[in-house]
């Protein structure tokens, strides 16, 4: 192997899903050599079932950098490609397998983990929905060294972001995204040169973040109007809070609450009490009330509130 020129790296990238694209793209366009991708196996997609490429795999192809989908990384042979890349460190993002001692040793510098959460805040799968879920007024990605817990790694670096009253899931995990891409490739020009250090977690303050299940989006109209209208911001795009009218399934893309926690219950809870023609339907909560302004009925495309309300008779029916 010919040695990286100075200040440089031979990176190993480790991630899946749309959100470890942006740190892969900055990688590649970093001072360091992106040697090779472990990504996920294919899994089928869509309606027809048919095997998909992970959104890492195809970026990586189509910059011709060679690809590799172990199903684990326990065994020796699991582990030839990336001990054949030789990589300097490995980068992990969002990848979706456990890293065991040996994977974790391999590269000379270690495993260096972006994870979207102020650390020990909101250890594990779903950070960025359960900050919004708990009305955090802000977040952020720590660039963290692997160890072999579940994220408790010491911190290269941290950014905060703040969370807006309208954030959803969707915007947030692009913002983060972004400022996990950015702080990672500082991070590794630093590590190129031995100037950065870690710092160790502090041991108060830990929370963990359960992988989102899609039974969260039923919603239960006894919780507070603020607290649904979180679940509708965390839960857009996916799974998208949802409820029944008259036993059909009503996605709500978005809302927003009229009163706040301490207002007392208007109506029976998931009672529709008013109906703004101007394109808010009005639902009553366990405290307070949710403006519903965007949804979407089984087999028809999202549409904003007055739409509804032009097609269907909604005034004192009942949601749920």
């Amino acid at each position: 192997m010919t040695p990286s020129p100075a200040g440089t790296l031979r990176v190993a990238f480790a991630g899946t899903p749309d959100f470890a694209l942006s740190a892969f793209h900055a990688l590649v366009g970093s001072r360091h050599t992106v040697v090779g991708v472990l990504t996920q196996p294919d899994r089928p997609k869509g309606r027809g079932r048919q095997l998909a490429a992970s959104p890492v795999k195809l970026a990586a192809l189509e910059r011709g950098i060679p690809v590799s989908q172990p199903v684990t990384l326990k065994t020796e042979v699991d582990r030839a490609d990336l001990a054949a890349w030789q990589p300097d460190v490995l980068v992990v993002v969002a990848y979706g397998l456990i890293l065991p001692r040996a994977a974790l040793d391999l590269p000379r510098l270690g495993c260096v983990n972006i994870h979207a959460s102020l650390l020990p805040r909101w250890r594990g799968a779903a950070p960025i929905q359960r900050a919004i879920l708990a009305g955090d007024a802000q977040t952020g990605v720590s660039i963290m060294r692997m160890d072999v817990g579940l994220d408790t790694g010491p911190v290269f670096l941290e950014r905060t972001v703040a969370i807006s009253p309208a954030e959803t899931g969707g915007s947030l995990h692009d913002r983060l995204a972004a400022e996990g891409a950015s702080a990672v490739v500082e991070v590794l020009d630093e590590l190129a040169v031995d100037r950065v250090r870690s710092t160790p977690q502090r041991e108060n303050g830990v929370t963990y973040a359960a992988k989102i299940d899609k039974s969260e989006a039923q919603i239960d109209w006894s919780r507070s109007a603020v607290e649904i209208e979180r679940r509708v911001r965390a839960f857009n795009p996916w799974p998208i809070a949802e409820t029944r009218l008259d036993g059909e399934q009503l996605r709500i893309y978005a809302a927003n609450a009229i009163d706040g926690d301490n207002e007392p219950n208007v109506g029976e809870n998931g009672q529709i009490v008013d109906v703004l023609r101007e394109g808010a339907i009005i639902v009553a909560c366990g405290r307070g009330r949710l403006a519903l302004t965007e949804l979407q009925r089984p087999g028809r495309r999202p549409v904003a509130a007055r739409d509804l309300i032009n097609t269907l008779d909604l005034a004192g029916r009942r949601l749920g």
